[in-house]
């Protein structure tokens, strides 16, 4: 049994499916004119509730807006079909795209460029983040098993003995968490006064569901003592060890603080210009029957952490350690606000000193691609070991990773997990080896899709559509000369160093216009891989990997500005009958004003304007919005000159994304008022790019306006915004 899931269906050998191939373009496509929301949008709902599962291969590391690779697989299907029925079999059956050129301006993790890849084309992808490259290259890379493992058992022999040793109690058990909290000492109290602990509340264990579960653990703030107390009923705690009553309720109340005193400081004030001090308070250790149990820190806990210290201090110069420090930016301010300078401030010594070792040892490891798969591993396990990390309670994984939120979000009550893990550990190396590492490679060994099963109403996991994903990945001249399939490489879209006319399709997802930075956020992970350079191009001088020429920003000139360039450039690349797609959403409409001007100044013309299935199903940020979003707008380009496949008018595109939109809702797929709102404004902008438009954008816009109105009226869709 692997590691995927049982309910797969691998059919007979008289039930293989159809082969298709696809050698180029065609005039009109299906995307431009019939695709096929509905079935896209179903396979694309199903995957987003666990993509890890279903496209493992794109998600050995973290990174951010990673996209469905249903949708692209439809997308591309879609790409080279006549019509909805030639794209739906396209989709359904093994469709090869024999000798066609893919590339991606926009790779972020990779979806683009697997995608293409099972289905037999080559591929090239840029991004002008190298950390999002290395993503990429997992996706790709052919891996040898033997050689993967051979490598794991390297690095444990190495590391393991002394990492475990560093995370046991007295009694010898292992250690799976320990419980920290910040520290801050009151200005109005005198200098010799306790610090306060800046807990919200002591309860510090509880289960996911505490209204079924509501047994739960706290700290005792007089004695440190654990008590059981019922997150449910008990608004106190009676500490069995001291004696002493206090209030569940902690010091800390949203930003500020209340000392024993009665002084009230505000946190960021309290903490004195540096970043906070820890105290450990409690741990999770595992007992040999495989139970768990919370206990207080005690002095042999201390000691064992002091010894990492000084291990640490004896031994810094020959680990692999976090250099660099954070420069000011939207996701970065939260921290800084903090006081953390250094990205070796987002953890402690015995992190710094573990860490170090497991990355000295996959730094010294020959040279290949199992090698760089390790080090793609250890940066992700980055993210759940460090200061800004959280206990997520119980009845679920137990580590809430530092990119909960889409900034760098300073954490109170930190969690220390264990770096190397047991079976039983969260965001560990051991456990992510296995359902990272391995589930990529038994994946890229017999990929599998999400297609329409006769009989079946939801979309059925099929083995046998796809290539296996195991690619050469080459340089430029390389691939020119079709020495290599795949050319990846890191650095701004702006400029390829390819000739004009050699990509069939640009299939991508540009950034939106908004605030996230990712190089703000991947800089985290720069810090440490510059170190390792985990393949041979990896900008190991760089200092950042925040670039002059990214595409992203909330000014809406700045935003069409960097994208008009990299639009320009894939204009280049693409072959005259070729197309562009991408897709989009954006809740202002000034995003999609400034996207119109950026593909007109390029050169293209948007064919047509497509609904389709977003990312994310479970999101906060998705959550927590008004109008949430659920679709992504696919946005359908040619150059200037090729025919329009029909006459296109603001009427005719705004009914045709009513019933693109309908056909959604008809598959399940939850259709909102910020989806009609953006695919319908969308759609009429578009217009703006048709040689013969006597619309201004202007005028569109304000028609816009009115036929979303109308759209979410004809699809009984509301806002709950207030005012509308």
């Amino acid at each position: 049994m692997t590691v995927f899931e049982q309910d797969s269906i691998f059919g007979a050998a008289e039930d293989a499916p159809t082969t298709i191939v696809r050698t180029a373009v065609p005039t009109v496509t299906a995307l431009e004119t019939a695709f096929p929301a509905g079935i896209v949008s179903a396979a694309g709902e199903r995957e987003s509730w666990r993509k890890e599962v279903h496209r493992p291969a794109t998600h050995t590391h973290k990174w951010w807006a990673q996209r469905l690779g249903s949708v692209f697989r439809g997308i591309l299907a879609a790409a080279v079909a006549q019509d909805e029925q030639d794209a739906v079999d396209c989709y359904s059956n093994a469709l090869r795209l024999d000798g066609l050129v893919v590339c991606d301006p926009f790779a972020g993790s990779g979806t683009t460029l697997a995608e293409a890849a099972k289905l037999g084309a080559k591929v090239i992808g840029k991004d002008i983040n190298p950390v999002a490259t290395l993503v990429q290259r997992q996706a790709l890379a052919r891996w040898d098993r033997t050689r993967l493992d051979r490598a794991f058992e390297q690095v444990e022999s190495q590391v393991r003995a002394e990492i475990d040793r560093l995370h046991k109690d007295r009694h010898g058990r292992p250690v799976l968490y320990y419980f920290w909290v910040a520290l801050a000492a009151c200005a109005q109290c005198p200098p010799d006064a306790p610090p306060v602990e800046l807990f919200s509340r002591y309860v510090f264990a509880q289960h996911a569901y505490p209204k079924k579960y509501p047994e739960s653990k706290a700290t005792c703030p007089h004695c440190h003592a654990v008590v059981l107390v019922n997150v449910v009923r008990d608004a106190q705690l009676t500490c069995h060890a001291c004696g002493r009553t206090a209030d569940l309720a902690g010091p800390v109340n949203r930003a500020t603080m209340t000392c024993p005193l009665g002084h009230t400081t505000k946190v960021i004030d309290a903490l004195g210009g540096r970043p906070p001090r820890l105290r450990m308070y409690a741990k999770q250790v595992l007992a040999a029957d495989g139970s768990r149990a919370y206990e207080p820190i005690d002095d042999f806990d201390l000691a064992l952490y002091a010894e990492a210290g000084k291990l640490l201090e004896e031994r810094g110069e020959e680990l692999v350690l976090p250099v660099g420090t954070l420069d000011d930016g939207h996701n970065t301010r939260q921290a800084l606000r903090w006081n953390y300078r250094e990205w070796r401030q987002f953890f402690n010594d015995r992190q710094l000193y573990s860490l170090g070792l497991l990355g000295k040892a996959i730094r010294d490891l020959d040279p290949g691609p199992e090698r760089e798969a390790l080090a793609a591993l250890f940066s992700g396990v980055l993210e759940f070991n460090n200061l800004f990390c959280s206990f997520k309670g119980e009845g679920t994984g137990a580590v809430r990773h530092m990119f909960s939120h889409h900034v760098l979000k300073p954490e109170r009550i930190p969690l220390e997990a264990h770096p190397w893990g047991t079976p039983a550990s969260s965001g560990a190396f051991s456990t992510l080896y296995q359902s990272r590492i391995v589930r990529a490679w038994e994946y890229k060994r017999a990929p599998h899709d999400l297609v329409p099963m006769d009989g079946s109403p939801q979309p059925q996991r099929v083995f046998g559509l796809s290539q296996p994903l195991a690619m050469e990945i080459g340089g430029a001249e390389d691939f020119t000369r079709e020495n290599v399939p795949a050319y990846v490489r890191s650095g701004s879209s702006s400029s390829f160093d390819l000739p004009d006319e050699s990509v069939d399709l640009v299939i991508t997802d540009p950034p939106f216009m908004d605030n996230v930075h990712y190089s703000e956020l991947a800089d985290f992970f720069h810090a440490w891989l510059r170190q390792l350079q985990p393949f041979e191009s990896y900008p190991k001088t760089a200092v950042t990997t925040r670039h002059p020429e990214e595409v992203q920003s909330a000014d809406p000139a700045e935003f069409g500005r960097a994208l008009a360039a990299v639009w320009k450039e894939c204009a280049r690349l693409l072959k005259p009958d070729g197309l562009l797609a991408f897709t989009f959403h954006q809740a202002r409409i000034t995003g999609w004003v400034e996207l119109v001007k950026a593909l007109e100044n390029a050169g293209l013309v948007i064919t047509a304007v497509q609904p389709v299935k977003a990312e994310m199903s479970t999101s906060t940020v998705k959550s927590s919005a008004a109008d949430p979003s659920n679709l992504d707008s696919i946005v359908v380009c040619r150059l200037t000159g090729h025919t329009v496949p029909e006459r296109l008018t603001v009427e005719s595109v705004r009914d045709r994304a009513v019933v693109a939109l309908r056909e959604c809702q008809d598959a399940g797929v939850k259709v909102g008022y910020a989806d009609v709102e953006s695919v319908v404004r969308g759609s009429i902008l578009a217009l703006h790019t048709i040689p013969g438009n006597s619309l201004s954008l202007e005028e569109l816009t304000a028609t816009a306006g009115e036929a979303v109105t109308a759209a979410a009226a004809a699809l009984d869709v509301r806002s709950n915004r207030a005012g509308r």
